[in-house]
């Protein structure tokens, strides 16, 4: 009766672990009107937070577990989501068919900035950009941005201890799950690459569960411009999202 037992407890747990068992995703990703292959697909295990891309051939290889939903984004194509599955690993390679969607690119007019040689003229000439966060490498801090729009440190303090103090519990206490998967962005170089080509947050947004308003709302209250949050690109949101983080996590410490 002991060895039954000891048999049905083993048949019962086998079946999960092999479930669990992480092993390499293969497919090819087409457009689907014509079959043509898409290169530099970007593709995201939103689970396990592991990224890839798809090469010439439109081919990608990414790891995942048996039902992992993989997110796959691409310039000027309506993104998807596809879950792996018992079958997949069954057929070997699989093809993921994408959605082309039209896009108005509205005109744009670069003035060329002249120098002349002269510090003190050229320094003057050349612009500033009030949407780009600068950092100066050797001095701690988190850097700051161009403009004169930018908080002083002592305001950005306060505003961070009195004001989102409730938003940011909201935002980041309640969802430790997705701020387990922020870290692992960070670390991962093949999330971050991709990343750092995206202007359109939705990668952010799938492997985060948020909205884009709360992606804004939460760099709002960490003192981010507006200017800064329109035109950064998806990694740098990514590491303002983190830097936002970490500081949340200070200033709780203890509570």
């Amino acid at each position: 009766m002991k060895q039954l037992i000891t048999f049905l407890f083993f048949s019962l747990i086998v079946p999960t672990s092999v479930a669990q068992e992480v092993v390499s995703i293969r497919g090819t990703v087409e457009n689907a009107s014509d079959d043509r292959v898409l290169e530099n697909v970007n593709i995201v295990n939103l689970n396990q937070v592991w990224g890839a891309t798809t090469d010439k051939k439109g081919a990608f290889e990414i790891r995942a577990v048996v039902n992992d939903t993989l997110f796959f984004s691409y310039l000027g194509f309506k993104s998807i989501r596809v879950r792996v599955t018992n079958d997949w690993l069954s057929y070997g390679t699989v093809k993921i068919k994408m959605t082309e969607i039209g896009i108005a690119l509205e005109e744009v007019i670069v003035k060329p900035v002249t120098l002349t040689g002269y510090i003190e003229v050229d320094a003057r000439t050349i612009p500033i950009y009030d949407n780009y966060r600068y950092r100066i490498d050797g001095i701690g801090g988190s850097g700051y941005e161009g403009g004169d729009k930018q908080p002083s440190a002592l305001s950005k303090v306060l505003s961070s201890v009195f004001n989102p103090a409730d938003f940011l519990y909201n935002v980041f206490g309640k969802r430790p799950r997705q701020m387990k998967k922020l870290r692992k962005m960070k670390e991962n170089d093949a999330i971050r690459n991709l990343l750092a080509s995206k202007f359109d947050r939705e990668t952010l947004m799938a492997v985060l569960q948020l909205e884009r308003l709360d992606i804004d709302e939460i760099l709002n209250n960490c003192t981010y411009s507006s200017d800064f949050i329109k035109a950064a690109s998806d990694l740098q949101i990514l590491d303002a999202i983190s830097e936002c983080y970490e500081e949340y996590r200070v200033l709780n410490r203890g509570k």
